[in-house]
C-alpha cells in the first residue's frame, strides 16, 4: 500500500506557513506501515491541483489531500475532488445542520458561504469527526482513494487518527503492529552515533527488525529512533526493551530520556529522586535556564530560582574561576543543594568563539566543563542552558 501526500495551499508555497502536517502525517504513515513516496505542496489553483492528484493516482494506491476545504471561493479542493471522480457535486444536509449548530452554540451568526463546506462529491462518504466546520471526506476512485482533510493542525490530526489510518489498514489487508521508541541524546554528533551504533546496525541491516533511524533536532539532541514490526504489541514492545537496553549498553551516559523527555524533566526527576534542591547564577543564558525549569516546576519547589546579572570580570579571574565563583554565589543564595552557572571568556582571553564553561556546584565541590558551542548568540544561549543540564545530569549519575 502506498500513500501519497498533496498539501494544498499557496500559503504553503509563499513560506507564510510552515508545512508541519505533511510532517506528521508521513510519520503516521511510517508508523502504521504504509509506504509513502512522495509528498507536494500545491497552490490554490484548480489545474494544478487536479494534475497533482491524477499523478499521485497514478504511482500510489491513496492520496491524502490536506488543506483547501473551507468556506472562501479559494478553498476547491473539494470541487477538484469531484471532477477528478468525474461526479457532481452535492448538498449534505446532515453536515449543514453540523455546521448551522457549531455557529449557533457561538452564538454567532452564519454566513452562506458556510454552506459551501456541506458540498462533497457523489459517492464521497463524509469522515464522521467533525472537530471544525470543515468536514473531511472519503472519495473511492476505482480501486484507489482519495482522502480531504482540514488543513488546520488539530482537525487534520483527529481525522487522520480517527478514519484515515484505520481505513488505510482496512484497505492493505494488514494486520502487524509497528512500534517505535526514541532514544534522546546529547553530547555526541549525528557522525559520531553512527560511527559509535556501526556495527549493530550492520547486524539489524541482516536482521531486517527492528529498524534504527537518526533526526537531529537543534537544542533538543539528536533522535534515535526504533521501529519494531511484529503481529502483537507485546511481543514489538519486547524487541524495543531489548533494543532499547543494548543501545544504551553502547552508548552510555550520552542517552539523556526516551520519546518526549527533555533533557529539564528528566534532570528535574533526578534531583527529586535524590531529595535535592537547584539554583542558578545567569549571565550568558539570560534566564532561559530558569523559564524551561520553571515551566516544568511551576511551585519551584525543586528549582528555586536563579539571579540575573551581567558576568562579573574581576581582574586576574580565569574563565574557570569566574563560572566557579557564579555556581557557588546561587548555591550560596538561595540555600540550595546545586548551583549552577555558565561563564564565557573575555575575547581578550584568546579562547575559541563559542566557547563557555559549565559550572555545577555540589556539597562536595564545583565541577567545571569548557565546551565550544556552535552558532550565533540566540543560539549559543539556548546549547548552553542545555548542557549545563547534561553535566548536572552526570555529575548527579556519577554521584
Amino acid at each position: 500500500m502506498r500513500c501519497e501526500i498533496i498539501a494544498i495551499g499557496t500559503e504553503l508555497l509563499l513560506g507564510v506557513i510552515v508545512d508541519s502536517n505533511s510532517s506528521w502525517i508521513g510519520e503516521q504513515l511510517a508508523l502504521a506501515g504504509i509506504d509513502s513516496h512522495f509528498q507536494v505542496k500545491v497552490g490554490d489553483n484548480f489545474a494544478r491541483i487536479e494534475s497533482c492528484i491524477r499523478q499521485a493516482l497514478e504511482r500510489s494506491d491513496a492520496v491524502i489531500c490536506c488543506g483547501g476545504l473551507g468556506p472562501t471561493q479559494d478553498d476547491i479542493t473539494r470541487d477538484v475532488i469531484a471532477k477528478v471522480m468525474g461526479v457532481a457535486m452535492r448538498r449534505d444536509e446532515a453536515i449543514a445542520g453540523k455546521i448551522r449548530s457549531m455557529f449557533e452554540s457561538r452564538g454567532r451568526v452564519m454566513t452562506a458561504n458556510n454552506l459551501r463546506q456541506a458540498d462533497i462529491p457523489v459517492g464521497a462518504a463524509p469522515i464522521p469527526q467533525m472537530p471544525g466546520t470543515a468536514p473531511g471526506l472519503v472519495c473511492p476512485v476505482g480501486d484507489k482513494v482519495i482522502y480531504a482533510v482540514p488543513g488546520v493542525p488539530r482537525e487534520m490530526k483527529e481525522m487522520v487518527s480517527g478514519t484515515v489510518l484505520p481505513d488505510l489498514a482496512r484497505r492493505s489487508g494488514q494486520s502487524a503492529v509497528i512500534a517505535s521508541r526514541t532514544l534522546r541524546t546529547w553530547g555526541q554528533s549525528e557522525s559520531g552515533l553512527d560511527e559509535m551504533l556501526a556495527a549493530r546496525m550492520a547486524e539489524l541491516d541482516t536482521l531486517g527488525n527492528p529498524t534504527i533511524a537518526f533526526n537531529a533536532s537543534g537544542i533538543e539532541g539528536i533522535k534515535i529512533r526504533v521501529t519494531a514490526k511484529c503481529d502483537d504489541e507485546a511481543s514489538a514492545q519486547r524487541i524495543l526493551d531489548a533494543e532499547e537496553a543494548l543501545l544504551r549498553g553502547i552508548l552510555g551516559p550520552v542517552v539523556f530520556g526516551v520519546d518526549e523527555q527533555s533533557m529539564e524533566v528528566v534532570v528535574l526527576e533526578a534531583l527529586r529522586k535524590r531529595g535535592l534542591t537547584a539554583a542558578a547564577h545567569e549571565t550568558v543564558t539570560g534566564g532561559i535556564l530558569s523559564a524551561r525549569m520553571s515551566h516544568r516546576d511551576a511551585d519551584f519547589a525543586t528549582f528555586r530560582g536563579a539571579r540575573v546579572s551581567s558576568e562579573q570580570r574581576a581582574a586576574g579571574q580565569t574563565p574557570e574561576q569566574r563560572a566557579t565563583r557564579a555556581a557557588s554565589a546561587a548555591q550560596a543564595e538561595f540555600k540550595t543543594d546545586i548551583g549552577l552557572a555558565v561563564a564565557s571568556p573575555d575575547p581578550a582571553e584568546g579562547q575559541h568563539p563559542g566557547t563557555v564553561l559549565l559550572a555545577v556546584a555540589t556539597p562536595s565541590g564545583v565541577q567545571v566543563e569548557k565546551t565550544v558551542l556552535p552558532g550565533d548568540r540566540a543560539r549559543l544561549r539556548d546549547y548552553s542552558v542545555i548542557s549545563l543540564l547534561d553535566l548536572l545530569r552526570r555529575t548527579l549519575m556519577a554521584g
